[in-house]
């Protein structure tokens, strides 16, 4: 199992977060995002939100540290990217 996350840039909510996506699928995504204690509310449409005092614990639980368009990339290349705007 391969998950991908970027780093915690992301202002909202009086903190910073990073995207933890899979290249695979959804229900990848979704058994790491588990046994690392992540509530389901925290995804997004095509990602978790995980805030910055998680980051860590993301990658020593296996999580692949990339950039911010690698996290597009991936998402669009394996056809899971679930953009604003769009139903799916």
């Amino acid at each position: 199992m391969t998950v991908y996350i970027d780093p915690p840039t992301w202002p909202g909510h009086g903190r910073l977060w990073s995207h933890l996506v899979s290249d695979v699928s959804y229900d990848e995504l979704h058994l790491f995002a588990d046994e690392l204690g992540v509530p389901r509310r925290a995804f997004e449409r095509d990602h978790y939100d995980i805030p910055s005092h998680r980051y860590a614990d993301a990658v020593a639980a296996g999580a692949v540290e990339v950039r911010s368009r690698e996290v597009v990339r991936l998402l669009t290349a394996a056809g899971l990217r679930r953009p604003k705007g769009r139903a799916g």
